[in-house]
């Protein structure tokens, strides 16, 4: 589902995010990515979506090749990838079901059928009640549920988050890892970066899991690839 070969990432003025990554996720597979900050998480996870493209290697996505991928063809692949991203760029001039059905609209659902799509996104992750609240009156759980399900409301195959929990407390935070536990068992690929390991734990104890680990750019040795 997800295929990284030989990957080498670098930032305008030399700086190298990443060195040679190669690791496959299988479809259907919760696959977390571990590593202290700058280890070249969130630059991985952008190269899924082409929001960042790779300088050499490849990135194999759903049978595609991305890194080859014509801008045009773009906003089909990111039709298929749910993405959450700490900043969750949540709009605080519409509201939590506005929010929602902003994907299906860019996509041309028909109103009827996204107003339907959006209210059982949003019952998924527990806030229907809230559907006419501003997202800005939401706790940082809620607003992260909300972002949730915004990028699952399109019915992606694939799902990648980056530190899907973080600045959340305990609570929060288990509430999160429970929705990506119970996406995988109806076969959701996801892709989480974390440093979190409770949640990394929590996952493990409800659904198959693996890790995989960044260290400066590069993948560690031994990690499952």
């Amino acid at each position: 589902m997800i295929e990284f070969s030989a990957v080498h990432k670098r930032y305008p003025g030399g700086y190298e995010a990443l060195k040679n990554v190669s690791f496959s996720v299988a479809e259907g597979e919760l696959v977390f990515l571990l590593g202290h900050s700058g280890a070249g998480k969130s630059t991985l996870l952008k190269l899924i979506p082409l929001i960042e493209r790779v300088n050499s290697g490849s990135v194999i996505v759903g049978g595609q090749n991305v890194s080859k991928m014509r801008p045009q063809a773009i906003p089909f692949l990111r039709r298929n990838v749910g993405q959450i991203f700490q900043d969750q760029k949540l709009l605080y001039d519409r509201s939590v079901f506005d929010n929602v059905m902003l994907p299906l609209n860019v996509t041309g659902v028909h109103p009827r059928d996204g107003a339907r799509r959006a209210r059982a996104a949003l019952d998924k992750v527990g806030l229907l009640p809230r559907e006419k609240s501003n997202p800005i009156a939401l706790s940082g759980g809620e607003q992260q549920r909300l972002a949730i399900a915004r990028a699952i409301v399109n019915r992606p195959s694939i799902l990648i988050a980056d530190e899907p929990t973080a600045n959340l407390d305990a609570g929060y935070a288990a509430e999160i890892i429970d929705l990506f536990a119970a996406f995988s068992q109806v076969g959701v690929t996801a892709l989480i970066a974390t440093h979190d390991a409770n949640a990394v734990a929590r996952a493990a104890a409800k659904v198959k899991t693996r890790t995989i680990e960044l260290r400066a750019g590069e993948l560690v040795a031994g990690a499952p690839a």
